[in-house]
């Protein structure tokens, strides 16, 4: 298997450099992907020590230090790049990931990174110009999606008609297993996760 991230030995000198300047003995680099697949991802990189790497991890041995990759970034973190540029200032650590925004969603993804991808990639697109976005809140058990309705369509009154037609048109067409889509705000149904 490729290693699905190359972490430059400049880089590795730099990180084995900071690592050893913790004082721990076995201490890591755990690096992590938020909100993969989305326009808001962000590539991460933390310290690790011993014990505080999830079970699923993938490790990464390299010769001056140990990384921590996880599981769920992995296809995200294809030909990401980890290097370091020295300069006067003492250098620069840069990541570059150009597949960690790219959504990696096929008829086998979870139906919430479906949801997600068509929200991300056909919706907020066109909402964008009204500063508006909508984010997926929950998956009920009835596989009914949760969104909320964020920025621009906040408070407007074409909100609950022309959007929430429109997206719940689009969400059903594409993916035929939601049961539904609802507004977080709508408080007719009582079924939230407190009562259960």
């Amino acid at each position: 298997m490729s290693e699905p991230i190359q972490i430059t030995d400049s880089a590795q000198d730099y990180l084995a450099e900071l690592l050893e300047k913790q004082n721990v003995e076995g201490i890591a680099v755990r690096i992590f992907i938020t909100q993969p697949g989305t326009p808001y991802a962000e590539t991460c990189l933390a310290y690790c020590r011993p014990g505080e790497e999830e079970p699923t991890d993938e490790p990464l041995e390299l010769p001056k230090l140990r990384v921590y990759l996880d599981k769920n970034s992995l296809p995200f973190l294809e030909e990401a790049v980890v290097d370091f540029n020295a300069d006067r200032m003492g250098g620069q650590l840069t990541i570059k990931a150009p597949n960690a925004k790219m959504p990696k969603v096929n008829a086998d993804s979870p139906l919430e990174d479906r949801v997600n991808y068509i929200l991300y990639s056909e919706i907020n697109p066109g909402l964008a110009a009204h500063g508006g976005e909508i984010k997926l809140v929950e998956l009920t058990e009835e596989q009914v999606a949760v969104l909320a309705f964020g920025g621009g369509c906040q408070g407007c009154a074409a909100v609950d008609l022309t959007l929430k037609e429109g997206v719940e048109k689009t969400l059903m067409e594409r993916i035929p297993e939601l049961a539904g889509i609802r507004d977080v705000t709508d408080h007719t149904d009582t079924t939230n996760a407190y009562y259960r």
